[in-house]
């Protein structure tokens, strides 16, 4: 074993999988990769990092040095975590998602495919650099297909942000919240059960399809 990393019993990794990659940026911690990781072809673990048991990735995932990411954690193909973040535990990380630097994520977030996020408000401006952080997700927030996070925002626990949204203020505990920009519309605990809302699509792969009426 390395002394630039620590890895944990376990590990299940694809041939071209790179463990404790060198920054460039000067660096002295180890990796540390708790036990049982699965980790698929083309993912990329920086030396800096530590991550907690059972990580799993997807193809071409990218983790990048000095982040602190707990137990249970899911990070798919094409996403890429850069550095200095902090992910809570049973997080999930869809498809060709970005997290920047200075994010971070609570407990069971689930981010769907192509979430981007953004830490930087002024780009390109020295000052801005200098300043630079990502959001703050809170536990068990839920964000949705395709949203854009901006930086310094809030976003409450167990909140709903929808697809397609850009968050560009904070957004309190348990909304629901879409649009551009993103504003609440109602309360997660208040949402109608799904069964009212879909029907059957039989003889298709799409399995269901909205109730006529239904926006």
């Amino acid at each position: 074993m390395s002394p630039e990393m620590d890895i944990g019993p376990g590990l299940h990794a694809d041939p071209d999988v790179t463990l404790g990659y060198p920054p460039a940026r000067p660096v002295p911690e180890r990796l540390i990769l708790g036990r049982d990781a699965r980790l698929r072809s083309g993912t990329v673990l920086y030396r800096g990092s530590s991550i907690g048991a059972r990580l799993e990735t997807g193809h071409h995932v990218v983790i990048r040095e000095q982040c602190e990411i707990g137990d249970d954690v899911s990070v798919w193909s094409g996403s890429v975590v850069d550095y200095g973040c902090r992910i809570g535990n049973s997080v999930k990380i869809h498809c060709n998602c970005y997290v920047a630097q200075f994010t971070e994520i609570g407990d069971r977030v689930f981010l769907a495919p192509g979430v981007t996020i953004a830490n930087d408000l002024y780009p390109g401006s020295s000052a801005s650099q200098e300043l630079m952080s990502g959001p703050s997700i809170g536990a068990g927030a839920r964000i949705g297909v395709n949203v854009t996070i901006l930086p310094f925002t809030r976003i409450g626990p167990g909140a709903l942000v929808g697809a397609g949204a850009t968050v560009t203020r904070d957004l309190p505990d348990g909304c629901v919240a879409f649009g551009n920009p993103a504003v609440v519309r109602g309360w997660v605990d208040e949402l109608v059960h799904i069964d009212t809302r879909v029907e059957a699509a039989p003889g298709s792969v799409a399995r269901y399809r909205l109730v006529r009426g239904e926006p």
